[in-house]
């Protein structure tokens, strides 16, 4: 057991579950990888939006490192907690990261004025993969958090350097040695990235 109680953690994950994983990952890779019309740039933006509402450090972290990897700058991921008043987003994505930050919120606080303002800006299958993209960090957000997953040492230090002006912490995701994963999960997977 570490210091803040958590013992054997990595044995809760939900890739523990076979059939859980296999029904998953493809459902992941979809919302996540699929060459649908919203940006992998805007659809990892909008996941950390969520991440960041949902209060998970772990996928925050996760989150950003993945911006990272696709080429966002430090000072457009860093600008992402305070993007209502950031230049480095379009009206389009602001849109996007309101109704993110909005409907990871418990209460939920989407209404019909966000539908009305995404409309401008978004096609309606643009508009569902924005909300699908939502809905799967609240499965990351809740389950990572509830188990205070270790986070990847990659994630831990790209975060430390770049996110720390955001209020961001590590918190109890923080492990023991022994626990801790030297790389993000898919950091080097040919363009396959794990949020």
């Amino acid at each position: 057991m570490d210091e803040q109680g958590y013992s054997d953690r990595q044995e809760l994950e939900f890739f523990q579950w076979p059939e859980l994983k296999d029904a998953f990952v493809p459902l992941a890779e979809l919302v996540m990888n699929a060459e649908n019309s919203v940006t992998r740039q805007l659809r990892g933006e909008v996941f950390t939006m969520a991440s960041i509402a949902g209060g998970c450090q772990h996928c925050q972290a996760h989150g950003a490192f993945t911006l990272n990897l696709l080429g966002a700058k430090p000072e457009r991921i860093r600008d992402i907690w305070i993007f209502e008043n950031s230049d480095e987003f379009s009206d389009a994505e602001k849109s996007a990261l309101r109704l993110a930050r909005d409907g990871a919120q418990v209460p939920n606080m989407v209404g019909p004025g966000h539908f009305v303002e995404l409309r401008e800006h978004f096609s309606k299958q643009q508009i569902i993969e924005i909300l699908a993209v939502i809905s799967l960090a609240g499965w990351y957000n809740r389950w990572n958090n509830s188990i205070a997953t270790v986070t990847d040492q990659e994630s831990v230090d790209f975060a430390t350097e770049n996110l720390a002006e955001t209020g961001w912490s590590l918190g109890k995701h923080e492990g023991k040695a022994h626990e801790q994963r030297k790389q993000h999960p898919r950091s080097a997977a040919g363009g396959k990235v794990e949020y």
